[in-house]
Parts: C-alpha cells; sequence; structure tokens
C-alpha cells in the first residue's frame, strides 16, 4: 500500500507562487509515475500535471504550462510542484496521485492519493 501525503498549500495573491509537496511512503522505484490533480468547488477533479519516475518526463495541463513545474527527487520519495504566476483559477484543493505504470491523464488511472492540500489565489 502506497501512502501520499501533501503540504505547502496556502493563501497567496495572484501573481504569488507556492510550492507543493508529495511525500510517498513507499519506495518510488516501486511507481512509474506520480501526477497532480486539482479540484475546485463545485467542479470534477481535474488532471495538472505528470511525472515518470525513472525518467522524468512531464506531461501539463494547457492551462497551466508554462507556469507550474512539476519534479521529484528520487533520494526522498518526494514530488514535487512549483506553482508561479498563479491566478484566482488555479484555486482548488491540489491531490498528488501515484500509480506503477506509465504517466496518464485521468483521474481514474491512479489507484493511490493524497489527502489534498488547499490552494487559494486572491485577487
Amino acid at each position: 500500500q502506497v501512502q501520499l501525503v501533501e503540504s505547502g498549500g496556502g493563501l497567496v495573491q495572484a501573481g504569488g507562487s507556492l510550492r507543493l509537496s508529495c511525500a510517498a511512503s513507499a519506495r518510488t522505484s516501486s511507481l512509474g509515475a506520480m501526477g497532480w490533480f486539482r479540484q475546485a468547488p463545485g467542479k470534477e477533479r481535474e488532471f495538472v500535471a505528470a511525472i515518470s519516475w525513472s525518467s522524468g518526463s512531464t506531461t501539463y495541463a494547457a492551462s497551466v504550462k508554462g507556469r507550474f513545474t512539476i519534479s521529484r527527487d528520487n533520494a526522498k520519495n518526494t514530488m514535487y510542484f512549483q506553482m508561479n504566476s498563479l491566478k484566482p483559477d488555479d484555486t482548488a484543493v491540489y491531490y498528488c496521485a501515484a500509480r506503477s505504470g506509465i504517466r496518464r491523464t485521468q483521474v481514474y488511472e491512479y489507484p493511490y492519493w493524497g489527502q489534498g492540500t488547499q490552494v487559494t489565489v486572491s485577487s
């Protein structure tokens, strides 16, 4: 069983930055990919970014490409999410997720989830 714990959310003004972290309890060598998803009030959970654990290859949603950066630290079994130029539309609960296969973009393809961390961007 893989446990994921997010941290780093908070309140920030538009144009500001936040860095999220996701620590995995299992050795990430057993995982193929990890990702970040978000869910705004009244909306469905959506894909934001994913990273292949071995190669470091990444995929981003169009809405965040160029502003957000996903990365990982193999030695620390931790994934990071640097969010710059934040907008009010980025306000959501952010979840990290993991799977054993290649990186994917659909919610149902990830069996392991963290508890979520709130990101609020004020205008």
